[in-house]
């Protein structure tokens, strides 16, 4: 049942491992969403990681799914599967501390390749009142991608800036449930021929010798 927030959720989810998960030797850094134009500062942070969401594909392998069911038995359209591309960026204000910081980044990241709906849901946001963004048993996955180089150019010249020492990673299957309702057509109906109570009443068609 992830609703349209999913994909905000997954964003937030992933900040807040690394912001839960910083150590006290790294106390003091700034954990980040970023978008494309905070890149162009001077010095988009002082010391931190950012968390860049830079594509958003459909989700090939899982795109035919079956029509959702609710808890009440209603019906709903298909789910649309996404996968998330994600740049995850280290920034100091030298490149010892900034490598120690992104190998840190990946190491945490690696250590949780699936994100569980309680994680996914606590990093939500929203008001309080909202429900669930995720049911109880849906995951998103974590994995580490390889980009080619060109990819790797096409990013950076995005977001204008120089390139920075970063990692990509793609959020696998990230489902967007709909709200629109299947229309159930009525059951098939039957009739019933009574053929002796027919042929007593001559209402049957003469047979062919």
């Amino acid at each position: 049942m992830a609703s349209y927030r999913a994909i905000v959720a997954t964003s937030l989810a992933i900040r807040g491992l690394l912001v839960n998960g910083c150590p006290p030797e790294l106390r003091g850094a700034e954990f980040r969403i970023f978008q494309a134009k905070d890149f162009s500062s001077s010095t988009p942070m002082a010391r931190g990681v950012s968390v860049y969401l830079h594509r958003v594909t459909f989700n090939t392998s899982r795109r035919s799914l079956p029509p959702r069911v609710g808890l009440d038995g209603i019906r709903y359209r298909p789910p649309t599967p996404v996968d998330l591309g994600y740049m995850i960026t280290a920034w100091a204000d030298n490149p010892e501390r900034q490598q120690e910081l992104l190998g840190w980044a990946i190491r945490t990241l690696q250590d949780c390749p699936i994100l569980p709906a309680g994680l996914l849901n606590n990093f939500a946001g929203g008001r309080e009142t909202d429900p669930p963004v995720f049911a109880d048993d849906e995951t998103v996955e974590l994995v580490g991608e390889i980009l080619s180089m060109q990819d790797l150019i096409n990013i950076w010249e995005v977001v204008k800036s120089n390139q920075q020492p970063s990692i990509p990673y793609v959020a696998r299957a990230v489902h967007l449930d709909s709200e629109v309702r299947l229309t159930e057509a009525p059951g098939v109906q039957t009739r019933g021929f009574d053929m002796a109570s027919l042929a007593s009443r001559g209402s049957l068609p003469p047979t062919v010798p």
